[in-house]
């Protein structure tokens, strides 16, 4: 009986120290492959589209930090002339919970005219808002602006997806330390998830009829 469980416990530990290895090689394997799609601000170059995914509302329903400042990247690229409409997907699951009519209004006050702001109420997840900027809004090329722990694996899932993507880090605010703490572990598993998302098994996501956007 001891014997073997000594066994179990040896199997144990290779099988988790081998899902370690795994999830951090998927990980530097998936910053490698996007870093050649990313560009600071400064440096990018003028796209038709660029999308903001969603990061989370405050109970108030106004945008969080992370969300403000996804918003506030999008909103520079485009008042430098470098985007022409911005794409905001978020979770509008619930009538109480519409990210991206929180991200519209937040750049209503910014001074971004409604008619360039196009909404996707479906974007539950970073791998929905790049398949449905695809098949929903016909985007074959764009921009995704982001923080640099979730810029790589955003980049990833719409190249994956089928979309020519350039990749935009936001200015991050000073995040409390203990969430940009989680944020940037969860990422490492999230990276492994969209990995098995895009090759094993693709999650199902909430498609409808096209609903190309017209740029000028």
């Amino acid at each position: 009986m001891k014997r073997t469980l000594i066994i179990f416990l040896r199997v144990l530990l290779i099988t988790g120290c081998a899902g370690i290895f795994l999830i951090g090689a998927i990980r530097i394997a998936m910053i490698l492959v996007s870093r050649p799609a990313i560009s600071l601000h400064q440096d990018a170059e003028p796209v038709a589209v660029v999308i903001v995914p969603g990061a989370g509302l405050n109970r108030d329903g106004t945008p969080s930090l992370p969300l403000r400042d996804r918003v506030d990247s999008a909103v520079a690229l485009y008042q430098a002339g470098k985007a022409q409409k911005i794409l905001m997907s978020g979770d509008n699951s619930t009538v109480s919970y519409n990210e991206p009519e929180a991200m519209r209004q937040y750049a209503l006050e910014q001074g971004v005219p409604d008619e360039d702001i196009v909404l996707d109420y479906a974007g539950r997840r970073t791998y929905d808002t790049c398949l449905r900027a695809r098949l929903i809004f016909g985007l074959d090329t764009a921009a995704i602006t982001t923080q640099a722990y979730h810029l790589h694996r955003a980049v990833f899932l719409c190249q994956a997806l089928g979309i020519d993507i350039l990749g935009i880090p936001v200015e991050e605010s000073r995040y409390q330390p203990s969430r940009f703490l989680f944020w940037n572990f969860r990422e490492v598993l999230a990276s492994a998830a969209a990995f098995w998302d895009v090759y094993i098994k693709a999650p199902e996501v909430i498609l409808g009829e096209p609903e190309p956007i017209q740029l000028p």
